[in-house]
């Protein structure tokens, strides 16, 4: 008898074969409902379910029939096999892994499959209330107070339940005081240790000490609604051959310099010059903050990403061999909104080799992908072809707080300065940093001196002008009487008036 199963073990590669073991899994309990989050899978549907449900009004109407159902619901179509049409099963990819082709390849076609659920309860206790959480798979991450993420915070390291312990009287944890007998206090529950995406999730949790002990709990929703805006994004250009780092949508649209926890964004790499024989590979691709330089490796040394479920590989884009799309959900730091991404990019010609990387699927297993970064030959400690590309976003989280402010930084530098920015590091002595202000600078430079050779050319025109009519004045006054002596000697000579 176990309470795991393939499901609450998924990705840790803990459920294996066993000769002569018979492994039986029961499906058929009916668990509470609890605060439950679903991915999407987009272009495939299951070929079998257990139940089919007709004239259901709305996707939403069809997540909570399988919340509700009366066996384990783990996945859910909605509207791909028939107007309005619900399906609902049991199975997902971790239970799949053993089935050949599970899934019909169905175009604009989604499967919601569920990620987690979490049960969450308050203990409100004489100096203290205390968040208890039990989710349905193994939890590694951590959870906080929003707004604390290094002083009142609890590691969980493999665990189907963990806790927070908040004391009234704890500066750190910023427990608040409302009314007569009311505290509350927000809280976060992170998956990745170091920064914060679209699988966390927020709670706001309430101890009322006038009534009996009671749990409040709000889910917030981390999904994305609408499409991004696109917005402009600024670029900067260096030599040799011209490449630019750019945040864009997945379409390839250019973003505003913000967006949200779980925007679907893409990092782009591009060789501007469509006629350059380089093509160029990534390598040493870093997330960074604007506080307290806090940091996280995505692309390694040898051009393979670290984390997937962060950021994927890169890989050529379809319309050109000189684009490096690498797809990513906005993601922030626990303690910033500002994200930094910084990259070492080097040319190649006429073609860039692919490095094999080993990365883990959802059923825990490896599999190898390509990706358009790679740890080039060493012929010196520092190459002149690399370039440092450098491109800021502003990332705000969808927890929805009541009364939450957004947490400014501090450093003017990020928020305050471009939010695109290259630099040159194999040149430290010789290389320049350019940005928007420094461009309109010289642009008003360049007009004034302009005008002033225009003015300047006009004046001398107009007193050249104004010295060739005095000349030409005083000519005409000095000749006349000679033009008339010598019509009258005409006259004289024996012309005929004429009348």
């Amino acid at each position: 008898m176990s309470d795991m199963d393939r499901l609450t073990v998924a990705g840790t590669g803990a459920f294996g074969p066993a000769a002569g073991a018979d492994y039986l899994e029961n499906n058929c309990v009916e668990e509470p409902v609890k605060l439950c989050e679903f991915k999407k899978m987009s272009g495939r549907v299951l070929k079998t379910v257990d139940s089919v449900y007709q004239e259901v009004d709305s996707v939403e109407e069809c997540r909570e029939l399988c919340l509700n159902s009366p066996f384990r619901c783990h996945s859910y179509d909605y509207g791909d096999t028939g107007e309005s049409v619900c399906r609902l099963s049991h199975h997902s990819r971790a239970t799949l892994v053993d089935i050949q082709e599970p899934y019909l390849a169905v175009p604009e076609s989604s499967t919601y499959e569920l990620s987690s659920c979490y049960n969450v309860s308050i203990d409100c206790r004489s100096g203290d209330m205390v968040a208890k959480i039990k989710t349905s798979r193994l939890f590694t991450g951590k959870i906080y107070a929003k707004g604390s993420p290094n002083s009142c915070v609890q590691d969980v390291t493999g665990s189907l339940e963990f806790e927070l312990q908040m004391a009234y009287d704890d500066v750190e944890c910023n427990v608040k005081h409302q009314g007569l007998g009311k505290y509350l206090n927000d809280v976060v529950i992170q998956h990745h240790d170091t920064i914060v995406t679209s699988s966390d999730l927020g709670l706001a949790v309430t101890c009322q000490y006038d009534l009996t002990n009671k749990s409040v709990a709000n889910e917030v929703d981390l999904g994305v609604h609408g499409e991004v805006r696109p917005a402009l994004t600024e670029e900067v250009i260096v030599d040799s051959p011209n490449v630019a780092m750019k945040i864009t949508d997945r379409r390839g649209s250019d973003v505003l310099p913000s967006a949200e926890v779980g925007d679907p964004l893409a990092l782009r790499f591009e060789i501007l010059d469509k006629d350059s024989p380089y093509e160029i590979f990534v390598r040493e691709l870093v997330a960074m903050d604007g506080v307290d330089s806090a940091e996280i490796v995505l692309i390694d040394s040898d051009g393979c990403p670290t984390d997937h479920f962060i950021m994927g590989p890169l890989y050529k884009s379809a319309e050109s061999g000189k684009v490096l799309l690498s797809y990513f959900d906005a993601f922030k730091f626990p303690s910033s909104e500002v994200v930094q991404f910084r990259a070492l990019v080097t040319p190649c010609m006429p073609t860039c080799d692919p490095v094999q990387c080993d990365t883990e699927d959802a059923s825990g297993e490896l599999r190898s992908v390509n990706s358009f970064g790679k740890r080039r030959r060493r012929r010196s400690s520092s190459s002149r072809e690399d370039l440092l590309l450098v491109q800021t976003i502003q990332i705000t989280d969808k927890f929805g707080f009541n009364g939450a402010k957004p947490r400014h930084n501090s450093s003017a530098d990020f928020l305050g300065g471009e939010p695109s920015t290259v630099y040159m590091p194999s040149q430290p002595d010789t290389g320049f940093c350019l940005n928007l202000a420094g461009v309109i600078i010289a642009g008003v430079v360049f007009i004034a001196v302009q005008l002033a050779v225009v003015v300047a050319w006009t004046v001398v025109w107009q007193r050249k002008r104004s010295g060739s009519k005095l000349y030409s004045d005083g000519t005409s006054s000095i000749s006349a009487p000679g033009r008339t002596d010598s019509l009258c000697k005409i006259y004289e000579a024996g012309y005929a008036r004429r009348f």
